[in-house]
């Protein structure tokens, strides 16, 4: 036991923040995926995320007109594996490399913009709680910005 550490716990182990449900609940230690409903969120979210790129004359032509249930199935476990839900993607895919497998892709600042606005009709769309509105949004704006690879 030492002044710095008195518990004489691991000193990696300091204060932690920890969300409540309320005031005086329960700690809230499910991950995001599964608080915002688990895959049938994830679902809801990419089918109407997708069922708007399908009519946007820019981005329609970028995915495979064959496979949209490939694609589908691409962006829902992309993201619910970045939201704590399964491995399903990297266990298929492997490592994201979001760049690099985009890279084919012109993706312009235009195209961000449209690939932006269908995503956020979904979020509007699904109704997700406040906070994790919030933290999706956010998540896919800069997602969004950092796949830009091809300038007007």
């Amino acid at each position: 036991m030492t002044p710095q550490n008195p518990s004489n716990t691991n000193p990696d182990s300091g204060p932690r923040i920890t969300l409540r449900a309320s005031e005086t609940g329960a700690a809230v230690t499910d991950t995001v995926w599964s608080q915002v409903g688990g895959t049938e969120t994830f679902e809801r979210l990419v089918q109407a995320f997708y069922r708007g790129v399908k009519e946007d004359p820019d981005l329609a032509p970028m995915y495979p007109q064959d496979d949209w249930e490939g694609a589908i199935w691409r962006l829902r476990t992309f993201l619910e594996q970045y939201w704590g839900g399964p491995t399903t993607y990297s266990e298929n895919r492997g490592h994201p490399r979001l760049r690099m497998r985009h890279a084919a892709f012109p993706i312009t600042p235009h195209a961000r913009d449209r690939w932006l606005h269908h995503m956020n009709s979904a979020l509007d769309e699904i109704a997700l709680p406040p906070m994790h509105d919030a933290a999706f949004r956010d998540y896919v704006e800069r997602a969004a910005h950092a796949m830009v690879n091809r300038f007007e």
